[in-house]
């Protein structure tokens, strides 16, 4: 299950199943980052701060990130709305190895994701 919840400037996203976390890491980006389905606005390159949980992990992350990819409602191949964040500071660092941890051996996969 995936959820978002915006509360002023940070954004909390929960993900507690694998496959959920495949479809929304966005690997491409070179610090990582995450899809999040949202109804809300977002501007490309808003900076972001996110509490993120993972899978049965008991804390949350707090990563900034920028938005870098926006999906409109109505979007082409009925894509889910919502928003890409990329990771950036040392703390998103360490959730794309956390994530990159959690789907070893899937990150090569042909199985479309929300973004590609």
């Amino acid at each position: 299950m995936l959820e978002e919840r915006r509360k002023s400037d940070v954004l909390s996203l929960s993900i507690k199943d694998k496959s959920v976390l495949y479809t929304a890491y966005m690997s491409f980006l070179k610090k990582g980052g995450l899809f999040v389905p949202t109804r809300r606005a977002f501007s490309m390159g808003e900076q972001i701060t996110m509490l993120l949980t993972l899978m049965d992990e008991q804390e949350s992350f707090t990563v900034h990130c920028s938005v870098v990819w926006i999906t409109p409602q109505g979007a082409q191949g009925n894509r889910a709305q919502g928003i890409g964040v990329q990771f950036t500071g040392e703390e998103g660092k360490q959730v794309r190895d956390k994530i990159e941890t959690y789907l070893a051996g899937t990150l090569k996969s042909e199985k479309p994701t929300h973004t590609l």
